[in-house]
């Protein structure tokens, strides 16, 4: 593929106080992503340019006013600069309005520049919710702004390590509201979600597991009613609509079945419900040197017009800006992006 039938990527920088300018220090100084895309980083040229020093690598910045003017070449990382970031009083590992503001100000730039494609899809850094919310945009995440700025009202989210695949009927709210939202016409919205997202990776016949919501999958009521009258009903909605799903499973074994390769996709109740089974693979602690030694798995956000791939992990500041920050994550993200970008099937 020549370098001018690439995909065009807009990534953003995350919040700049966090470990996502690093990250995308690391990876932009990889020359394999240029092979894959044509990638551009919508935030700050400055912070770019201090996560360069802090990642110690071998990449210069070119700071670019409009998508046009990107040069796409392994050696200078591209940044359709936003200025919008005092390096000065900017404070790593700290939340902040003016952090918030940056962060959230690149995301909705992303969004716009594909909905007015000019870029073939977007592939996020991590905000901090509480620095956005600080600058008085009232979003719980990634997900939620993007439903808002497409104006999309079905949507779910997506997260991917390796052949175990987990989308979620409810993400960023609580756990006493997360167990309202268990109902019939948003289950079977998200089974729908889960199977076409399947089909169009190349998956013939998916089969879909549906997570029950309470313990044993309430074990015939004696633990709750959800599974009787909102799960099990949107389940059989979607056999009438020939897809293969089954549940309500017990939690507890869903998620190892899937993994296995029992089901292609599982549909999770809540956020931590699918998120835990996800992490405990993908992110590897090493407590003896103080770092992640992996951190893998990536979030896609399905139902929206435009492509949004995104790391799985948070803006850790416990270690930003120490250049610890593994940039895994946003490799595969960029791998999955270019991919659906082009219209080709992932490798699960």
């Amino acid at each position: 593929m020549s370098s001018s039938t690439k995909p065009i990527l807009g990534i953003t920088m995350g919040d700049p106080a966090g470990i996502g300018p690093e990250v995308i220090a690391k990876a932009s100084a990889q020359q394999s992503v240029y092979e894959l895309a044509r990638p551009i980083v919508v935030g700050d040229a400055a912070v770019i340019r201090e996560a360069v020093k802090i990642a110690n690598v071998d990449t210069a910045v070119n700071p670019v006013g409009k998508v046009s003017e990107a040069r796409f070449e392994f050696g200078a990382v591209d940044v359709l600069d936003l200025k919008n970031v005092d390096i000065a009083s900017l404070k790593l590992g700290a939340v902040s309005a003016m952090a918030g503001e940056a962060s959230f100000d690149a995301v909705t730039t992303v969004i716009s520049l594909a909905m007015n494609h000019e870029i073939d899809a977007t592939v996020t850094a991590p905000i901090n919710k509480e620095s956005i919310n600080k600058a008085g945009h009232h979003f719980s995440g990634h997900t939620e702004i993007y439903g808002e700025y497409t104006s999309t009202k079905d949507y779910t989210m997506l997260l991917v390590d390796g052949n175990l695949k987990v989308v979620h009927v409810s993400t960023h709210v609580s756990l006493r509201k997360a167990c309202d939202l268990v109902k019939k016409e948003r289950i079977l919205k998200v089974i729908q979600l889960a199977n076409e997202a399947c089909l169009r990776f190349g998956i013939k016949s998916p089969l879909i597991g549906v997570a029950g919501l309470n313990p044993h999958a309430s074990d015939g009521g004696l633990f709750g009613w959800e599974e009787e009258k909102e799960i099990a009903p949107a389940v059989e909605l979607a056999r009438q609509m020939h897809i293969n799903a089954e549940g309500p499973i017990p939690p507890d074994t869903l998620f190892s079945k899937a993994r296995g390769g029992q089901y292609d996709i599982a549909v999770a109740m809540y956020h931590d419900q699918g998120h835990i089974p996800l992490k405990v693979l993908g992110f590897l602690w090493d407590e003896k040197m103080k770092k992640w030694e992996s951190v893998n798995g990536i979030n896609i956000t399905l139902g929206l017009p435009i492509i949004r791939v995104s790391v799985d992990h948070g803006t850790a500041f416990d270690i930003a800006g120490q250049g610890k920050a593994s940039e895994q994550s946003l490799l595969h993200a960029i791998e999955y992006a270019a991919k659906m970008a082009e219209g080709g099937q992932v490798e699960w």
